[in-house]
């Protein structure tokens, strides 16, 4: 399968487990779609297959699917930045496993991946998923 019509399935995933753009784009349909696994478990890899509809490319939150979120994908460049410094690496694996949920933000939007990754991988390689997904997210902060 082509790197296009890997993210696109990734983004209709996205969709698929809980992403509530439906008040936002009363009009569109969104097409519900499962999730397609992909083979790397890179953590770069995974973030361009499962993160970047929402927030983008460069982690800024600026993903193609962004405008039509009731709250804005948060900028993952300033993770560290938030937390004094410290990037928080069991805070943010707990929030992409689904474990934990930002007060602030009210209802999650954000997919539950840990259970995602789950249905298509053992529980060996979701654990390395996650880690590879989470130590990537590190590299990206803004120093």
């Amino acid at each position: 399968m082509s790197k296009a019509g890997r993210t696109t399935i990734a983004a209709a995933a996205v969709c698929a487990f809980g992403l509530a753009l439906a008040p936002r784009v009363d009009a569109q349909k969104i097409k519900r779609e499962p999730i397609a696994r992909i083979d790397s478990v890179a953590g770069a890899a995974n973030f361009k297959a499962y993160c970047t509809v929402c927030h983008g490319v460069g982690g800024k939150g600026n993903g193609p699917a962004a405008g039509a979120m009731k709250t804005p994908p948060a900028d993952l460049t300033l993770i560290a930045k938030r937390h004094h410094g410290q990037f928080p690496a069991a805070e943010v694996k707990a929030m992409i496993r689904g474990d934990a949920t930002l007060a602030a933000h009210g209802t999650r939007e954000m997919p539950m991946w840990g259970p995602v990754f789950r249905s298509a991988d053992s529980a060996e390689m979701t654990e390395l998923r996650l880690a590879n997904l989470v130590n990537y997210l590190e590299s990206l902060q803004e120093k």
